[in-house]
């Protein structure tokens, strides 16, 4: 992140260190409430429609979900969504005094195939492990923030690792204009991993 921050800091973009103030262990259990129930009321969608969803239908984290989600009472799902409603209001605040917010897409390089699959044993195995090397993304899930993922910087094995830029709600215009900035500062069009068969 320090690269992308210089970066922009070299194309003449005041760079400071903050971050919005966020209630995160309210923001992880509500995010977690609102996942479920959303999961539960796509299986109720299925079952309006005439269709019996089975189990075996299903990866093991989505039917996981599914049975969360149906232990979800209104009270609690309307707690929730109370919750990230006021983590979108920290969110807000933040953007009154800064145009752009910069994070990493993911902590860690990206990871090989597999290592967020999940068993029938232990199903939010890959959920879990996910929520490990990528906390920001889902702020944006919530709070409706545009956000942009960019290639900046490549690590010695030739995986790109991804500067996470988020805006003010609705100013995607501010994402395309950077965007356009960056590529043309180090551009990643012609840049591609390396494939192993």
């Amino acid at each position: 992140m320090r690269d992308a921050a210089a970066l922009c800091a070299e194309l003449g973009h005041d760079v400071e260190e903050r971050a919005p103030e966020i209630d995160t262990v309210a923001f992880v259990r509500a995010f977690m409430t609102v996942y479920a129930a959303s999961a539960a009321k796509n299986m109720a969608s299925l079952e309006r429609q005439g269709l019996t969803p089975r189990r075996e239908q299903f990866e093991p984290i989505t039917w996981a979900l599914h049975e969360m989600g149906l232990q979800v009472n209104a009270g609690a799902y309307l707690l929730a969504v109370e919750d990230l409603q006021r983590v979108a209001r920290q969110v807000a605040r933040f953007y009154e005094t800064h145009d752009l917010w910069l994070t990493p897409v993911l902590t860690d390089p990206p990871w090989p195939l597999g290592m967020l699959d999940a068993t029938w044993d232990d199903p939010l195995r890959g959920f879990f492990r996910a929520s490990e090397i990528c906390a920001f993304t889902p702020i944006c899930n919530a709070t409706g923030q545009p956000a942009m993922s960019v290639p900046l910087y490549w690590n010695a094995e030739g995986l790109p690792l991804g500067a996470h830029f988020m805006a003010p709600f609705g100013d995607e215009a501010t994402l395309l204009r950077l965007a356009a900035q960056l590529e043309e500062a180090r551009p990643w069009a012609e840049r591609v991993p390396p494939l192993e068969a």
